[in-house]
């Protein structure tokens, strides 16, 4: 079995630009390792995952316009939630089955699927927990933020990944095959994993996604 995810680093580093107008953040500790990413748009940002937020991450998500959104991908990456939401007045969107896990706080939530705008959507990918989601961003070809429904594995592969903490395994199976039927090559060109990132080598993200996914053996 493959690590969930890889150890936070015990400095703090600032997020780094991955894609056009796209950043990752440090994995944190606060999501166990997870990996999330910024989004800057002239719609309004968006926020995946919750990062760390200490002073250096905050003033870099200000001096970038600040959150409109912040989506949570599934219950391991809800993080500071309230504190960021309290900071920024941002939207949270989470898929509604692990929105009780945000008592008093004011959220959106959806079924299936949830378009944001022309180049956003939210698609509800269940498996790795009840709610777990990604988010497809229609620029650059396709950029497909999988959360830890498809993490790295030790060859830096896009997989589902089983581990004692998967909610139902035929589901997350079922949901990569809804993916495959959802895009195409040309529009699923990169992924963007929230965890097990140090798998990828010093490379910032998963390209030729949909081919890559459509050669995993799913028997």
């Amino acid at each position: 079995m493959f690590p969930q995810s890889q150890s936070p680093s015990s400095t703090t580093k600032s997020p780094r630009v991955i894609l056009e107008n796209i950043f990752a953040f440090p994995p944190n500790r606060d999501t166990l390792g997870g990996t999330s990413y910024f989004i800057v748009r002239n719609e309004g940002n968006i926020l995946i995952d919750c990062p760390s937020l200490d002073q250096i991450n905050q003033d870099f998500l200000r001096s970038h316009g600040g959150i409109k959104y912040l989506f949570l991908t599934h219950r391991g990456a809800i993080g500071k939630t309230s504190e960021i939401q309290q900071n920024f007045a941002c939207e949270v969107l989470i898929q509604e089955q692990e929105a009780y896990l945000l008592p008093g706080l004011t959220v959106t939530t959806f079924t299936q699927e949830l378009t944001l705008d022309a180049t956003t959507k939210l698609i509800w990918t269940p498996g790795h927990s009840p709610g777990s989601s990604c988010l497809h961003y229609n620029n650059m070809g396709g950029v497909l933020f999988s959360g830890r429904h498809l993490v790295p594995n030790l060859q830096g592969e896009p997989v589902p990944l089983r581990t004692a903490k998967t909610f139902h395994w035929p589901r997350q199976i079922k949901s990569l095959q809804a993916l495959l039927e959802l895009f195409t090559p040309e529009t699923l060109q990169y992924i963007c994993p929230g965890a097990n990132t140090g798998f990828l080598r010093g490379k910032r993200v998963i390209e030729q996604a949909y081919q890559r996914l459509s050669s995993i053996d799913l028997t």
